[in-house]
């Protein structure tokens, strides 16, 4: 089927949506959760035929690989989403104005919403059932590396909605190849807005191509600044975490910035990384000071390349720094706007960090690795957002809806 006709049949499916009512939404996102589970073999299956395409030592294979543990984390995902208050038809203002017009600003879905994702397979569930609960329609461009998981995914999303007789072209699944990326990339009148997820790369192609808005989620090049007035014990804790939980996700701790004072404390704050095989690129202050104590075949001098990087892999740098002001100016040249975070007792400087860093989610005392859709209470993701325009952070259901205003009256017109 040409892909021009498959975006027109989603079009039309997308109208369809807003004559769903929120129990018969909630049915059916609780019956997908219930498929996802029984269906975890033939998902597994197929999700192993794209492993078994990708050398394990590849970044991405941590993303695209599937598990029990991590199918029942996406059923439970779904399951919270379909739990969360219809953000459709929410009234976000309202007036009666002097000469009698009622008019009420009203949350709508988009309409039409195109997800671009490389190795993600638990992507295709996350957003069918965000946009699905805002009233969206979507349609999925997956990479090529995940293409089996994803049919087999969106092959389940259909058989849920055939059975409550949901159109199934409200979620469309186009092929791998570059010419559909292209298409959708520029198919104004029938894609409301496009969202990439993945590497830089492929973000800035889509930038750079799409004749549609687009929200950036963009790279996590996440810092964390160790103060002269920092924990040690959360210290170690939070840089293990942040750095170890999943290396290869966008939350991922790729910076430790240490203040100069708390460099006799440095071999105590990376002792536990050493357990994980993380390399560290060290600066030369912070290399003199560990090189007796951490691991000579995991520690390496860190370069002009090794800041603003996002590993994707079990690698960190350190920075030290001789002042907070000089711990802002690094992130703010090397940051992606994604999570920043601080380590330290002292109130002052807590609140400093907090209104001068700009990043999408700024923690303190807190592992970055909580920039998550579900941790937020979002009840899933559909993506990380590191722009200003319209979506900041992790972008659930609210920020699937655009509003419109309503303006009823009695006859009034307007004065010459």
């Amino acid at each position: 089927m040409k892909i021009k006709q498959q975006l027109q049949d989603t079009l039309i499916a997308s109208r369809k949506l807003n004559m769903l009512d929120s129990d018969t939404v909630k049915d059916i996102l609780i019956e997908l959760a219930k498929q996802t589970r029984e269906n975890k073999d033939f998902i597994l299956q197929e999700n192993k035929k794209d492993l078994d395409r990708m050398d394990s030592e590849d970044p991405k294979y941590d993303r695209l690989i599937l598990t029990e543990e991590r199918i029942e984390g996406i059923a439970s995902d779904i399951e919270n989403v379909a739990g969360l208050p219809n953000p459709i038809g929410r009234i976000l203002k309202e007036e009666n104005r002097p000469n009698g017009l009622k008019i009420k600003k009203v949350t709508v879905p988009f309409g039409v919403i195109g997800i671009i994702y490389e190795a993600r397979p638990n992507v295709t569930f996350d957003v069918f059932a965000l946009c699905f609960k805002s009233g969206n329609a979507c349609v999925l461009k997956g990479g090529s590396d995940a293409n089996f998981s994803n049919i087999a995914t969106t092959s389940i999303i259909k058989k849920v909605l055939k059975q409550y007789d949901i159109d199934e072209n409200i979620v469309t699944l186009l092929p791998t190849g570059r010419e559909e990326t292209n298409e959708m990339l520029t198919a104004r009148g029938y894609i409301d807005l496009i969202i990439p997820r993945g590497s830089q790369g492929l973000i800035d192609f889509v930038r750079s191509n799409a004749t549609i808005p687009v929200i950036e989620t963009g790279t996590g090049v996440c810092h964390t600044y160790f103060d002269e007035f920092g924990d040690i014990n959360k210290g170690k804790e939070i840089i293990f975490n942040a750095k170890t939980r999943r290396p290869a996700v966008c939350n991922t701790l790729e910076c430790l910035i240490v203040h100069e004072s708390r460099l006799s404390d440095l071999a105590t704050l990376t002792a536990k990384l050493a357990e994980k095989n993380v390399i560290i690129h060290a600066d030369a202050k912070s290399y003199d000071v560990i090189k007796d104590s951490y691991p000579s075949n995991l520690l390496q001098k860190a370069t002009d390349d090794s800041y603003g990087k996002e590993y994707l892999s079990l690698d960190m740098t350190i920075k030290t720094v001789p002042s907070f002001d000089e711990a802002l100016a690094h992130i703010s040249q090397y940051g992606s706007k994604h999570s920043e975070a601080i380590i330290s007792d002292n109130a002052e400087n807590i609140e400093k960090f907090q209104k001068m860093v700009d990043a999408s989610s700024v923690y303190a005392n807190v592992s970055t690795a909580f920039t998550d859709g579900a941790q937020f209470g979002l009840g899933a993701e559909i993506g990380i957002s590191t722009q200003k325009l319209h979506a900041r952070g992790p972008m659930g259901l609210e920020e699937l809806t655009s509003y419109k205003w309503i303006i009823e009256g009695d006859g009034q017109v307007r004065p010459v």
